[in-house]
């Protein structure tokens, strides 16, 4: 099995200590970045009932005998506790009358609790630093997959393996066909994996919510859009965007949606985070792949036909990363662009991203049009190599998957040196 460090995340949370929280969506790595990566003396697992797990030793305590144990070993030691929110609310107190003593690492998967502790009046104010885990840095996945893969199989096996949930299953091989396999045989795990998320946060995967999630996929992804598309299937009672609003902001909170804005304009888009997920939910929307019995071939495509999109959105985040940059959305009368990135207010770059083994004269000369819209600005063409261009663009530099690739090295590096 493939084994990602996460320096980045590994180090925030090394600064964030003595006393720090991680927290993040489910299936994001936040145990195995911790129980390996972090030194640690003692590492407790509070199970569903309340009881905890010494993994060390495979001793269950109640909680009484837990703080017993904590109170006496914690002064000296680096403390894991996983899964803390199953604790009694008097835990918190507990931890704010010890004060601050030894490193302790606290883990869960309910954002709203986190976002609780930290909040103004909490006992744990002040006292814990938090860090959020995501999806694997796309610096990070693309140098490290890079011992493996190279062009075009690189980026794409990144793209997806961003989602550490799908690196244990993946044996090498082709990773559009990974994926064809993967939703064919696991629907019922994305499903459940999403239901158990709205469960950490005390929710209900309403039928709302999912008509949302599908709609997204879909291509709705502004809220007029999704709003109307909800009334006319009977799942909201009026079309009302700002009644929708709300669970759009609950799903962006949960890290499943992302939402950009449009350059000069009062509006969002919203996005899955998860490419993954935005296959599974598409293939919902269109196919109801998880209860009907979808032929694997049907499967592929819809990754062929989606992957253009996610390939772009991973490249858009990337160089925002690597730049220093915010990234928004250009939506003009007959003027797109794949990537937008500024520096506070001001347009620093824009971008194209082609995706495909050939690009003949005529699509570039497009390309060409469209970015020469914008004056005094860096404008980039990415392909996964410079061969496929039948000619090359003029005033626009052309990144390939080999340049991309040494400047997330640089990047990676002086962000680890910087911290």
């Amino acid at each position: 099995m493939r084994i990602i460090p996460r320096r980045i995340e590994v180090s925030r949370i090394r600064r964030s200590l003595p006393w720090v929280m991680v927290y993040g969506r489910r299936k994001t790595g936040k145990t195995f970045l911790v129980e390996n990566f972090i030194p640690y003396d003692k590492f407790f697992f509070v199970n569903r009932d309340g009881t905890v797990l010494d993994k060390e030793s495979g001793e269950f305590y109640t909680y009484r005998e837990f703080i017993k144990i904590l109170r006496e070993i914690i002064e000296d030691k680096t403390i894991v506790v996983d899964e803390f929110h199953r604790l009694p609310e008097s835990f918190l107190d507990f931890l704010h009358a010890l004060g601050i003593k030894g490193n302790l690492i606290l883990i869960t998967s309910t954002l709203w609790l986190a976002k609780k502790i930290i909040g103004r009046g909490q006992p744990l104010l002040g006292l814990v630093k938090p860090v959020k885990i995501d999806l694997v840095d796309e610096r990070e996945i693309l140098v490290e997959l890079s011992k493996d893969f190279q062009g075009k199989e690189l980026v794409e096996s990144s793209v997806y393996l961003r989602e550490v949930m799908l690196i244990p299953f993946y044996r090498g091989g082709n990773i559009r066909d990974f994926l064809a396999d993967f939703l064919y045989d696991g629907k019922l795990i994305l499903k459940e994996l999403v239901g158990e998320v709205f469960r950490e946060e005390e929710r209900e995967l309403t039928n709302i919510y999912e008509g949302v999630l599908k709609a997204v996929a879909d291509g709705k992804n502004i809220s007029t859009e999704i709003s109307s598309l909800l009334f006319s299937r009977g799942l909201l009672a009026k079309d009302n965007p700002g009644i929708l609003q709300k669970y759009l902001n609950i799903l962006t909170e949960m890290g499943i949606l992302e939402k950009i804005k449009v350059f000069n304009k009062k509006k969002y888009r919203y996005f899955h985070k998860s490419p993954l997920l935005d296959l599974h939910y598409y293939l919902e929307s269109k196919y109801s792949y998880t209860e009907l019995d979808i032929p694997k071939k049907f499967i592929r495509r819809v990754v062929n036909e989606k992957l253009p999109r996610h390939v772009e959105q991973f490249f858009r985040n990337l160089l925002s990363k690597i730049l220093g940059l915010q990234y928004q959305i250009i939506e003009e009368r007959e003027l797109e662009v794949d990537i937008a990135l500024l520096e506070f207010k001001r347009l620093k770059l824009v971008g194209e991203v082609k995706w495909k083994n050939y690009v003949p004269r005529k699509e570039v000369k497009t390309v060409e049009e469209k970015l020469g819209k914008f004056k005094n600005i860096q404008k980039i063409l990415i392909v996964p190599e410079t061969s496929v261009l039948e000619k090359e663009p003029e005033d626009i530099e052309v990144w390939d998957v080999e340049k991309i690739l040494e400047k997330s090295r640089k990047s990676l590096f002086f962000e680890n040196s910087a911290q």
